[in-house]
């Protein structure tokens, strides 16, 4: 008798350490680490996407950040040694990591019905849309009472409006706004980029404000700069410039000329968890999310039913507002795709001299 209690006895041991190690297992697996560009943008994903999914799946989420180096995750890739879950990618890198085979391919019968999003967030095999953005001219309207600039030719005008300037340290939309400063209109910007002299004169626009020009590489940097008074005007992520207004800044932004494109979702190839990071990428869609999300910072839903949900005080300061759209360009991807590696070469190496 005694020797079959014993026995029970190492056999439940046996069970529940099993069950222990399987419950470990377990635990480490539902886990993830989203990467975003950081910042307020962080924040509005945290609030809505980050800490519902923990509290609904009981899935532990670590929120990393980044400045967009595809080396990163290429160098995971090509090592097997994949960390990153769900990473935030602009198009162009989305789409040239597609091609290169960076990032597995979308499962849409988990994300939803692709007729309930903007086309271009469903365009991509290996990425989700995640919010529609803007690159615009930013200013302290403290510093503006009467004659606050309107456009990129007065944001070059450094007699009218003296002081420095903040431009992104990066050729993408700086060469755009360059030549939009030189009189090209938003619809003609890419026919004159895309031609040798176009680049030229982009470069050469660039060359007479250069003096007068702070850089910026992170999104939080723009809204800082103005608070300051580093800058009396920059380039800027729009959602930023909106969310610092919202803290009582007096900051503004000008949508005439503005650049706007998506970010998008993206799963390094690879990655062990991939079927847990597409039901995250799911619930980050849904309408109800997207709402909470926009709200927290002024970047465009991509899910259409979520546009209905949104608080009518907040549309007007996203870029996809009719009044915002009119005279603004879509940053063109394949341009950038086959144009990108040797425009930033050449721009880095005009920032250097």
């Amino acid at each position: 008798m005694k020797s079959k209690t014993i026995k029970s006895a190492f056999l439940r041991a046996a069970v529940m350490s099993g069950l222990g190690l399987a419950m470990t297992g377990v635990q480490a697996a539902d886990s993830l680490t989203l990467v975003s560009f950081g910042g307020d943008n962080k924040t509005a994903q945290e609030k809505a996407y980050y800490t519902p999914y923990e509290k609904e799946t009981g899935t532990k989420i670590t929120a990393a950040e980044y400045n967009g180096e595809q080396a990163k995750i290429k160098a995971m890739v090509d090592t097997n040694s994949v960390s990153w879950d769900a990473v935030e990618v602009e198009s162009p890198e989305l789409v040239r990591g597609c091609e290169e085979g960076l990032f597995e391919p979308i499962d849409w019968s988990v994300i939803g019905n692709k007729g309930d999003f903007i086309e271009a967030a469903t365009d991509k095999d290996c990425g989700v849309g995640m919010f529609v953005w803007s690159v615009a001219l930013s200013y302290n309207a403290d510093k503006f009472k009467d004659n606050a600039p309107k456009s990129w030719a007065d944001f070059w005008d450094v007699k009218k409006y003296p002081g420095k300037r903040g431009l992104r340290k990066g050729a993408k939309y700086t060469l755009e706004i360059a030549l939009m400063a030189d009189g090209v209109p938003p619809k003609e910007v890419y026919k004159v980029l895309s031609t040798p002299e176009g680049v030229d004169r982009a470069f050469a626009k660039l060359d007479e404000l250069k003096p007068n020009i702070q850089w910026w590489e992170s999104g939080a940097q723009p809204a800082q700069y103005l608070v300051s008074g580093d800058v009396v005007m920059t380039s800027a992520y729009n959602g930023r410039i909106s969310q610092a207004a919202r803290e009582g800044k007096n900051l503004k932004v000008v949508w005439d000329g503005s650049v706007y494109d998506l970010d998008y979702w993206a799963i390094p190839k690879g990655n062990a968890r991939k079927a847990e990071t597409m039901k995250f990428i799911a619930f980050a869609s849904k309408p109800e999310t997207q709402k909470v999300y926009a709200e927290n910072i002024a970047y465009g839903a991509v899910n259409k039913k979520a546009i209905e949900l949104i608080d009518k005080k907040f549309l007007a300061d996203m870029p996809t507002a009719p009044d915002n759209e009119k005279n603004a360009i879509a940053l063109d991807v394949d341009f950038w795709i086959d144009n990108g590696v040797s425009l930033e070469q050449r721009y880095n190496a005009w920032v250097a001299k």
